[in-house]
């Protein structure tokens, strides 16, 4: 069999280039969130792999085992200092058996979550890499 390193770094280059791309993205969507408190909200907390934000949407990437909808998650929007703040609960597990290997895209408009065009928007999750 050929030596596997050259394919195993090159994987790590690309989960490299996709942290640094996400961050980047959440960077310059919205700010770091302050810690929010996550007692009593609903479901569990969902790591995301990235968040974006346009004028009028938040979109994030979450893992998938080949079923996630968006009707499994919920986005609770909390205020804090004038500015939103998103977390991102998963209310049921996904137990397919056929992983996305990207996760899947799950997006919500300003206006389903009670947002103003353009709001300030920061992201109260972990982040995670997909799995690959």
């Amino acid at each position: 069999m050929g030596d596997r390193r050259p394919v195993k770094r090159a994987a790590i280059a690309r989960a490299s280039l996709g942290l640094a791309g996400a961050a980047s993205l959440a960077a310059c969507a919205g700010t770091v969130a302050p810690s929010v408190s996550t007692a009593g909200m609903p479901g569990a907390l969902e790591p995301v792999h990235a968040a974006a934000f346009t004028r009028n949407e938040a979109i994030f990437w979450v893992s998938s085992n080949g079923c996630t909808r968006k009707e499994d998650l919920i986005p609770i929007v909390t205020i804090q200092g004038g500015d939103a703040v998103i977390t991102l609960r998963r209310l049921d597990e996904d137990k397919c058996r056929d992983p996305e290997v990207d996760g899947v895209e799950v997006k919500w408009s300003f206006e389903e979550l009670g947002l103003a065009p353009g709001q300030a928007v920061s992201v109260n999750n972990p982040y995670q890499l997909p799995q690959t």
